[in-house]
């Protein structure tokens, strides 16, 4: 015995030994190559995650503003002297609503009148500066073009402006129109990567100037307010992706830039180097201290045989030991799994909750192994009569619960009644008992903003309410 453990020891030692040095060379190299996998990977990703994300929420908003552009019901009310304006405010109101847009706009070039869904709002005047815009756009050999911008009519929010010419049939400009979308999905975005990936990222127009940052944290106004950037902000505003470095109150930084013609701004991700070097070092003790528990692991497996144990006690934690059938945990797990599908392909999903009835007076006046027989044979029975990709489980005590996979309320209803039927007319349950046993069942679908209690708390309402209608029925919730 005392020689099974000097080799175990041993065995210990020289695990724990290269693991210990490979993590040393692994956390040296680390520190290394950090930076310039910062500076070569994850800044451009995260540029172009962010660049794909504005384009995804620009897409759609863009094609429904062109087919506002070239909608003949628009054209021809401008030509035939705007005589109704409730035809198209009612018109900007279907399309702000429909597409779930922040507004829906158009400008007459005739009339000056700016339409929204809220009325005519203004009117496009040389020396506003809500009608700049508009002016500008006019000029521009361009059909269509997207903006930031501000209109003091409609809050002091950022505004995301889709624009698009309207063309008579001579290719003459008569209007504009288009639609809105406040720049707050922007933010969250902007949120979402500092708080995950410890970036920070902001929009800088060609002078410098910080155009849009998350709101209450981003305090820099210009990069020419950082001397390293202000000598820098030249090649800083220019085209294409490209990695800068800086130094700030002693902090090393890595910024990239990617310029985004759609909003004729630059996008900025920003790095503090020390963020992504402690990281490295917290790694490192972190698999220190995993490699001395894995270490201990392996001599305790060695000596113990844990991983027969483990395999028996893992087996004991998922089923119940009576019916064989999986236990609660089990059928938690699977409910989960079964969340994140049925969100992902938008499946159907129901969920049956049966309770014995009077179960406890078999138990009372027949014994518990009588009691213990009949939930069993009931165990068998469901497991028997649902399909292979469906889900029994014991739940507790006499309570039993499946999960139907690909199944409505309606088909669960069905499945539901055949399982009452079946086991309302067992013979061996009936043999087993001394009398006839019965089930109640509760039955409810799954919904897209369903959790795990919710459909729980539903399935077990509706059985409180089996139970309460007389037992040995089933009723949907």
């Amino acid at each position: 015995m005392r020689f099974n453990y000097r080799i175990v020891f041993i065995i210990t030692a020289l695990v724990f030994t290269l693991s210990a040095t490979l993590t040393v060379i692994n956390y040296l190299t680390s520190m290394e190559t950090t930076r310039e996998q910062l500076k070569n990977s994850a800044l451009p990703l995260t540029i172009d995650n962010i660049y794909t994300e504005i384009q995804k929420n620009i897409i759609e908003p863009n094609l429904i503003a062109s087919m506002m552009a070239h909608d003949t019901f628009l054209i021809d009310w401008l030509s035939h002297e705007e005589d109704d304006q409730q035809q198209i405010v009612h018109y900007l109101e279907t399309i702000q609503n429909k597409y779930q847009m922040f507004t829906a706009f158009l400008v007459s070039d005739k009339s000056r009148n700016y339409y929204s869904a809220k009325g005519m709002l203004d009117k496009v005047d040389k020396k506003s500066p809500n009608s700049q815009w508009y002016l500008d756009f006019q000029k521009t050999s361009e059909l269509s073009e997207i903006n930031i911008d501000y209109n003091t009519h409609m809050g002091s929010e950022l505004i995301m402006f889709i624009n698009h010419k309207i063309l008579d049939s001579d290719y003459h400009m008569i209007g504009a129109t288009g639609v809105g979308l406040k720049t707050s999905y922007i933010n969250d975005m902007l949120k979402v990567f500092r708080q995950r990936y410890q970036f920070s990222v902001y929009f800088v127009d060609v002078n410098g100037k910080v155009v849009i940052a998350e709101q209450n944290v981003k305090k820099l106004n210009n990069l020419s307010d950082i001397p390293d950037l202000a000598r820098q902000l030249s090649d800083i505003i220019g085209k294409g992706s490209q990695v800068f470095e800086y130094t700030e109150a002693g902090e090393a930084f890595l910024l990239n830039r990617k310029y985004i013609s759609e909003l004729d701004l630059y996008l900025i991700v920003e790095a503090k180097v020390n963020n992504f070097t402690q990281a490295a070092e917290e790694t490192f003790y972190l698999n220190v201290l995993l490699s001395t528990v894995i270490t201990l692991l392996i001599s305790f497996i060695i000596v113990l045989y844990v991983r027969k144990i483990h395999l028996k006690l893992d087996k004991l934690a998922s089923n119940d030991d009576l019916t064989n059938l999986p236990n609660r945990r089990s059928f938690h797990d699977e409910l989960a799994k079964q969340l994140l599908l049925k969100e992902r392909y938008n499946s159907e999903l129901s969920l049956l909750f049966i309770d014995i009835d009077n179960f406890k007076e078999v138990n009372d006046t027949k014994g518990h192994d009588v009691g213990d027989k009949v939930l069993k044979s009931l165990a068998n029975v469901l497991n028997g009569n649902v399909r292979k990709s469906d889900f029994v489980a014991r739940w507790g005590g006499e309570e039993f619960i499946i999960l139907l996979i690909g199944s409505d309320i309606n088909q669960a209803q069905v499945i539901a009644e055949q399982l009452r039927s079946q086991i309302a007319n067992s013979k061996h349950l009936s043999q087993y008992a001394q009398q006839q046993v019965t089930i109640s069942l509760g039955a409810t679908s799954v919904t897209n903003e369903d959790n795990i209690d919710t459909i729980l708390k539903r399935a077990d309402l509706a059985l409180y309410k089996a139970k309460s209608k007389g037992k040995n029925c089933v009723v949907s919730d």
